[in-house]
């Protein structure tokens, strides 16, 4: 049955449809700057289409449960477990509700597992209930990155997979990917490969108007159009839409976000007790309740000063001769694990989520005492044990890298502390290769943008010597390594492993 949704007004007044039955076969992309629109577009095409097809929204601001009231959605709290989302999800596309997942309030972290949650739950849904249903995703750059951000690399591992999934594979399934980004540059690119329908919004930077002209097919020269698009103006290309590019301005729409623009207000008139205002509270205020704070995670310094030490403090006369003991044993156990995995040459390019579940497996078969090491302390004493820490390793100078490490984010530490280590023992700057291997990529270019990373925050500075080799000057260490050859092969350091 062939469904035209009305989307606006194109170039000369005419009507801007869009077939929903091609649209459901084929996707849509649709990319903008704040404020150029994009929420307006998606409200716009979720009420035109929702009597037609059954809908889904994955929505990080909370915008779209307002779509509850007009037109029957029902809105999900995101904040569930994992497995309680997948069988709503399921329960979702047996019956053929539409729904809102509402993420709002989560930590992006939290954000990225519950969508990859439900996502997988539609996606996984039996064969029997593969309706059709529009899946869309508000921000999609938040949970398809191209790049790591401060989220763990497993939530940004489950959440990349479901948009794969849902764009790649959610087509025989009845899922019709709907995905809307600020900027193309952030959006990992074989899940914006899938769409073959395009809705490009004002936009500034270049590499986002290169991007969206080749997208659709445009010269170059014309991606300056996209910086003069005015806000609901956006360019249309795809079978569901125009076999050309062709500009077209989205009508409106009957429900509005909770959420709205900022608008000037004047300001009241000033009043001679402001103080009395701002600083009284008032009779019928509810003072805030007192958060608990989250457990402190032991710092990366503390970990690598107890390593540094050359003997074991003594225990006090009154300590418990067996408690001290079982610590000893389980530090040992824990460090012999971190050797062996460490020793093994594949281990640099293994995930920390596959390295953390070997982990567990050698603590095992080691009979290590005591609690096994959480997730986000075992990623810090991997990034302690690639540096190559021993107990050679201390003075002033490795305080202070350390002190400075503490600022990174915790898969770049490791990369950090072994030039730093380098420096302080003025050894040859490790070459490209090394560096790479350290970071667990074989990229040597990787490895170069890490360096220019640490020399843009002032870490480091990189310098060429007189013979073109490469060294790396501390200013906060006082130090720098010996010339090293940036192009040599990946050698090993005995004592890294050892």
């Amino acid at each position: 049955m062939k469904v035209n949704i009305d989307m606006g007004a194109a170039a000369g007044g005419a009507p801007a449809e869009m077939d929903l039955e091609e649209l459901l076969a084929t996707r849509l992309l649709v990319q903008g700057n704040s404020g150029s629109g994009k929420s307006h577009l998606l409200r716009r095409l979720l009420e035109q289409s929702a009597p037609w097809v059954q809908q889904c929204v994955i929505d990080p601001e909370g915008d779209f449960v307002t779509l509850a009231e007009r037109f029957g959605h029902q809105v999900v709290d995101a904040n569930r477990s994992a497995a309680e989302l997948e069988r709503i999800a399921s329960r979702v596309r047996q019956h053929r509700v539409s729904v809102v997942l509402d993420l709002e309030g989560l930590e992006i972290d939290q954000q990225m597992r519950a969508a990859a949650a439900f996502l997988g739950g539609l996606f996984d849904a039996e064969r029997d209930y593969w309706y059709p249903m529009l899946v869309v995703v508000d921000e999609a750059q938040l949970f398809a990155p191209a790049s790591g951000g401060d989220v763990s690399d497993e939530a940004r591992r489950l959440s990349l997979s479901a948009m794969t999934n849902l764009m790649c594979r959610g087509r025989k399934r009845g899922l019709a990917g709907v995905i809307a980004t600020q900027r193309l540059a952030k959006l990992a690119k074989n899940v914006a490969a899938e769409a073959s329908n395009f809705l490009m919004g004002r936009t500034f930077l270049d590499i986002d108007m290169a991007r969206a002209a080749d997208l659709l097919g445009m010269d170059r020269r014309q991606a300056e159009m996209f910086r003069d698009l005015g806000r609901g103006s956006f360019v249309a290309l795809g079978p569901a839409l125009s076999r050309r590019p062709v500009a077209i301005t989205i009508g409106a729409v009957e429900t509005s976000a909770r959420s709205t623009s900022p608008k000037l207000l004047p300001l009241p008139e000033a009043s001679a007790d402001a103080g009395d205002l701002i600083f009284t509270p008032a009779p019928d205020e509810v003072p805030p309740t007192a958060r608990r704070a989250a457990p402190k995670p032991v710092p990366t310094a503390d970990i690598l000063t107890q390593l540094s030490r050359a003997t074991l403090e003594v225990a006090p006369a009154d300590a418990p001769v067996p408690a001290a003991v079982a610590a000893a044993e389980r530090e040992a156990g824990i460090a012999a694990v971190l050797e062996e995995i460490i020793a093994d040459p594949d281990a640099a390019f293994r995930s920390d989520a596959v390295l953390y579940q070997d982990f567990l497996v050698r603590s095992r078969i080691r009979r290590v005492p005591g609690e096994p090491l959480a997730l986000p302390a075992f990623r810090r004493r991997l990034a302690v044990a690639r540096a190559g820490v021993d107990k050679s390793t201390g003075g002033e100078a490795w305080a202070t890298a350390l002190a400075l490490s503490e600022a990174l984010p915790d898969d770049v530490q490791g990369v950090f502390l072994l030039v730093a280590r380098a420096a302080i023992r003025q050894e040859p700057c490790p070459s490209d290769a090394a560096l790479a291997r350290a970071y667990g990529s074989h990229s040597a270019r990787r490895s170069r943008r890490l360096l220019s990373y640490f020399e843009e925050r002032g870490l480091l500075v990189v310098r060429l010597d007189f013979h073109g080799r490469r060294v790396l000057a501390f200013p906060d260490l006082g130090c720098e390594t010996a010339p090293g050859n940036a192009d040599a092969p990946d050698m090993v350091q005995p004592d890294a492993a050892e």
